[in-house]
């Protein structure tokens, strides 16, 4: 009996080890007390520290601000072109998104120009939608709410002051991922790959993720061992109110979210980290979804999103974890059946949920997911035609020269290795019982026992596995890319665990790791600016010409002749500048999270297709379109890999390839219409009418009467 006991009292004080996050409030505040006991010369040193690193950071986001704004007015001559000039540059979903902003500005007031926004019918034919909720308009909103509020309409024009909003979030952006790691040395040398803002300033993910990175800079410092209250709690403000703003600026933020839900689940399991801080963040997970579901017109998709359903296990599976801690062989049991255990209710409840809860989330997402990861195969145009972009494929040999080049991705790898390996330690101890420190110290060499260290890790490679099967998530990946790897050079922790593998004993370790944490990013950053500095500013200072003649002439047509009910009909991206220089309604939009708008556009791009005139205007008509745009470039399209041209992808779909010998053919008794209307003859003259043409655009008019000539 005594051995028992025994026995229950040492397992007694490792769970009390392991339940440092229970800790009584008094206990903490003395902890506290203690750390507010500090001399003099260390809060001196303290301070200081703190003041230059947030006048760096504050310093790198106004340069990056300053450089972007320089950037983009030398490649696109911003402000020496008229105003349909400067808006042909927006292109795309982001040329939609700008319209809608000048269309809040011209309404009589804030709300008549929400409520024509929520009850649209003026932007797509035979369609009224609830723009700011099916497009995520809420940054136009504060954009314009910003512009009319400050008297800015007497100071700038409307389309400096959006794209000003949008350079300062990128400034942020830098800001905040300097607080989380302290330096940013790669990150303006990688902008090919950090960031879309070159080429797409509307973006919705450019509104979004300078608040991601405020709300990864805050729970890095929430998830720190020994913080004071005042300023947990600040963390603690911080993480709710980024995690909010950031859902409501982006579609797509909860699947965002919801790798990093993952990565602190798996923190939290490994107990390497305040179970009861992890739950926090959980519960602003919780509150942000219920919110954004009201203030989002009751947004069904955050109800089955995989976000809610994780959450939701993990607070059903909370009162489990409380039980597991018994003998050491029924804890280790327990921890993998809780694992386990939460990962099943959290599919069954996320299936539960899309069978009773009313939703249009995008099922051609799990669609192009079979076909991506090789579960199916099909033959739908759009289905084919996302598996052919370029954001959507595997990332090419060029991104990884590139971040090669620029030396970050060794140094990136060297990082994370180290800090694997000693969260690999960790995690080996916790499971044969040793608690973790409560403090730990720079001799001790164990990077890997600090939880914000260990949520990075687990975070940056998930994030680094979707970048690899994605290309256009290189752009959440190689931000955390440059951070992790300019904390690690930086860090003396890191330098010193390296040493403690090492055994080095010639050289005091502790010493050499504070000279190398300091030596190491000086030599990289001296190199870097030696190199790349001369290119940055060739950049800043080249006048690059971004003119498109043909496209100015074709909005300046439509503007002069076309009728103001008329309704046109051509490619999405064509229909987006359409609607944002003209303000005409189109009959398609380049947004790719509707359903229905899927379905239109894969009818309308039939006019690249093999089929007949007849086929064309019942399709054509069927939209109330008045108005036929060709694209010569489209029609005429040789894309560097054949198969995934538009005319390709439509031949496939509509059964016009027979394959020979290895070798596919396109066949069908049509010509394509797309060049068949051009020879002016019969039947194509009787359906359709040119009224104007340059050499990229034929514009045909949609006949009311069709004629029947031989």
């Amino acid at each position: 009996k005594m051995s028992s006991g025994a026995a229950d009292l040492r397992q007694r004080k490792k769970q009390s080890y392991a339940e440092s996050d229970k800790m009584a409030p008094e206990e903490r505040n003395k902890e506290n007390s203690k750390l507010g006991k500090l001399p003099k010369y260390m809060l001196i040193q303290r301070f200081a520290k703190l003041f230059f690193g947030c006048l760096a950071a504050v310093t790198s986001g106004m340069m990056y601000a300053v450089y972007l704004s320089t950037y983009h007015e030398r490649k696109f001559w911003f402000s020496s072109r008229q105003e349909l000039e400067r808006e042909i540059t927006f292109q795309g979903d982001s040329a939609i998104y700008y319209s809608f902003y000048k269309e809040l500005l011209k309404a009589p007031s804030f709300e008549r120009g929400v409520y024509e926004l929520t009850h649209n019918n003026k932007t797509v034919s035979l369609k009224t939608i609830n723009a700011v909720q099916q497009m995520t308009l809420y940054p136009e909103l504060i954009a314009s709410v910003l512009y009319q509020a400050s008297g800015s309409e007497e100071v700038i024009e409307p389309v400096y002051f959006y794209i000003g909003i949008v350079f300062g979030l990128q400034g942020i952006y830098v800001t905040a991922l300097f607080v989380t790691s302290w330096v940013m040395t790669w990150f303006i040398i990688n902008r090919t790959d950090t960031t879309r803002i070159d080429y797409s300033i509307p973006s919705r993910e450019n509104w979004a993720l300078p608040y991601f990175a405020c709300q990864v800079a805050a729970l890095t410092g929430y998830l720190k061992k020994n913080l004071n209250c005042s300023a947990e709690k600040f963390c603690y403000l911080l993480v709710s109110a980024s995690t909010y703003t950031f859902m409501m600026m982006w579609e797509y933020s909860h699947y965002l979210l919801f790798v990093q839900a993952v990565s602190l689940f798996l923190l939290d399991s490994f107990a390497l980290a305040q179970t009861k801080k992890v739950h926090e963040v959980y519960k602003i997970y919780l509150f942000s979804l219920f919110l954004g579901y009201l203030l989002q017109f009751e947004n069904s998709t955050l109800l089955v999103s995989p976000l809610l359903s994780l959450v939701a296990a993990l607070m059903l599976s909370k009162c489990l974890q409380m039980n597991m801690k018994k003998t050491t062989f029924v804890s280790r049991l327990l921890k993998i059946m809780y694992i386990y255990l939460v990962l099943t209710v959290t599919v069954t409840l996320n299936f539960v949920l899309k069978m009773f809860v009313p939703h249009k989330e995008n099922e051609h997402l799990l669609k192009f997911i079979e076909v991506k990861l090789g579960l199916n195969t099909t033959k739908n145009f759009t289905m084919n035609w996302l598996l052919c972009q370029e954001s959507l494929q595997a990332p090419s040999q060029d991104f990884f020269l590139r971040l090669t080049q620029s030396s970050l991705l060794p140094f990136y790898i060297l990082v994370l290795i180290i800090c694997l390996f000693s969260v690999t330690q960790v995690i080996f101890r916790r499971i044969c019982g040793e608690p973790l420190k409560e403090t730990v110290k720079l001799e001790d060499g164990r990077i890997g026992e600090r939880p914000e260290i260990v949520y990075h890790v687990i975070h940056t490679i998930l994030l680094g596995c979707l970048a690899m099967c994605l290309e256009g998530m290189k752009y959440l990946w190689t931000p955390y890319v440059c951070m992790l790897a300019a904390f690690g050079v930086c860090s003396p922790e890191l330098w010193m665990t390296l040493f403690k593998w090492l055994r080095l004993k010639a050289v005091h370790p502790v010493l050499l790791a504070l000279i190398l944490s300091m030596a190491v990013p000086t030599i990289i950053g001296f190199s870097l600016w030696k190199e790349f500095f001369p290119r940055i500013m060739t950049e800043l200072s080249e006048l690059q010409e971004f003119y498109d003649p043909d496209t100015v002439e074709l909005m300046t047509w439509i503007k002069r002749q076309a009728p103001v009910a008329a309704v046109f009909a051509g490619s999405p991206q064509l229909m987006g500048v359409i609607k944002l220089c003209t303000g005409w309604m189109v009959s398609s939009l380049p947004l790719y999270n509707d359903d229905d708008l899927l379905k239109r556009n894969e009818n309308i791009y039939q006019i690249y297709s093999k089929r007949s005139a007849e086929d064309i205007y019942k399709i054509l008509t069927s939209y109330k379109a008045n108005f036929l745009i060709i694209e010569d470039s489209i029609c005429n399209e040789v894309g560097p890999v054949r198969g995934c041209r538009v005319k390709d992808l439509l031949d496939i779909a509509n059964g016009h390839v027979v394959c020979e010998e290895g070798d596919s053919y396109a066949y069908s008794k049509y010509g394509r219409f797309c060049h068949e209307i051009k020879m002016n003859y019969s039947p194509y003259v009787n359906y359709f009418t040119r009224v104007y043409w340059n050499r990229s655009y034929f514009v045909y008019r949609v006949n009311t009467v069709i004629s029947f000539q031989s």
